[in-house]
This record gives C-alpha cells, sequence and structure tokens, in this order.
C-alpha cells in the first residue's frame, strides 16, 4: 500500500476526539481537586489550629505528597487518562510530572539519573513562569500607566482590603 492510500485509510479511521466532553470532564477533575485542596485548608484551620497561610502551605505539601504516592503506585496515571488535562493544571500535575521524571531515571542512578532529570524539568517549568510573570508583568503595566484600563488600580486595592480583612 502506497503512503499516500496508508495515511488516508488511517485518518479515515481514527477515532476523532470530543473537545467538548473532554473540556467539561477537565473541568470537573480539575474543580474536584481543588476542592479537595479547599476541604484540606479548612480541615487544617479548623480541626488543627493553623492560621490561613500555614494551613494552604500544608495543603501544597499534603497534594504534591499524596501525588507522588499515588504516581509511584501507578494509580495517578489510571486517573489521568480519566480526568484528562483536569488532573494535570493543578500542582498535583507539576507533582506527578516531577515524580514519574523521578521513576523513570533511578536506574542511571540518584545523581546522573534523578536529579539531572528533575532539573531538566523543573528548570523548564521555571523558565516559563518567569518569563510568563514577566510578560503579564509588562502588559499590566502597560495598561495601568498608559491608563488603558485605569479601573485595574481600583480593582487591585480593592482585593488588597478583601484580602486583608479575609485574612485578619
Amino acid at each position: 500500500m502506497k503512503t499516500k492510500k496508508y495515511e488516508e485509510v488511517i485518518k479515515n479511521h481514527e477515532v476523532k476526539p470530543n473537545y467538548v466532553k473532554n473540556a467539561a470532564v477537565s473541568f470537573f477533575f480539575g474543580g474536584l481537586i481543588c476542592l479537595g485542596g479547599q476541604l484540606l485548608i479548612e480541615m487544617y484551620i479548623h480541626w488543627f489550629g493553623f492560621v490561613r497561610e500555614t494551613a494552604s502551605t500544608l495543603t501544597l505539601v499534603t497534594v504534591i505528597l499524596i501525588t507522588a504516592i499515588l504516581t509511584g503506585l501507578g494509580v495517578y496515571d489510571e486517573f489521568g487518562q480519566i480526568a484528562k488535562a483536569g488532573a494535570f493544571v493543578p500542582i498535583s500535575g507539576f507533582a506527578n510530572s516531577l515524580t514519574s521524571a523521578a521513576l523513570e531515571s533511578r536506574s542511571e542512578g540518584v545523581v546522573l539519573g534523578i536529579a539531572t532529570n528533575l532539573f531538566k524539568l523543573a528548570g523548564a517549568v521555571i523558565v516559563f513562569a518567569v518569563v510568563s510573570a514577566y510578560v503579564f508583568g509588562i502588559i499590566r503595566y502597560c495598561l495601568v500607566e498608559f491608563n488603558i484600563f485605569p479601573q485595574l488600580k481600583e480593582f487591585e486595592e480593592m482585593m488588597r482590603v478583601v484580602g486583608f480583612l479575609i485574612i485578619r
């Protein structure tokens, strides 16, 4: 069979993704993970008496730990197949990618295998985060300073006041 004919047969028989369904499933499971995180925060505050900042930090550590354990057991990958992007967008997705990279490269040794692959992966994420923050900072600066969106300054001040009242 010629290449073009083969590609045509494959194209006719491949399953078309249902984007709306995938987005809804991702939204649901991502929200479920975030709801679990919020419940952990409330549990740490009300049951153990931590302040909100400490409870938030403990929640991040707990979610990362649970994700790492589930990844090591092979459960999180199965969950990711069902939850789609909803399982990989929160902090749990980053924890899953780091744990998977560590598990795959453990045969190469601790320094040359695990550490090298973790730094490659984490480095890419950190660079993307810094560049994104820089770009959005410039956009925000231009919107406020050139009076394109003057309400942004008022909105930020309002959010600071509300955030201060919630925390205190």
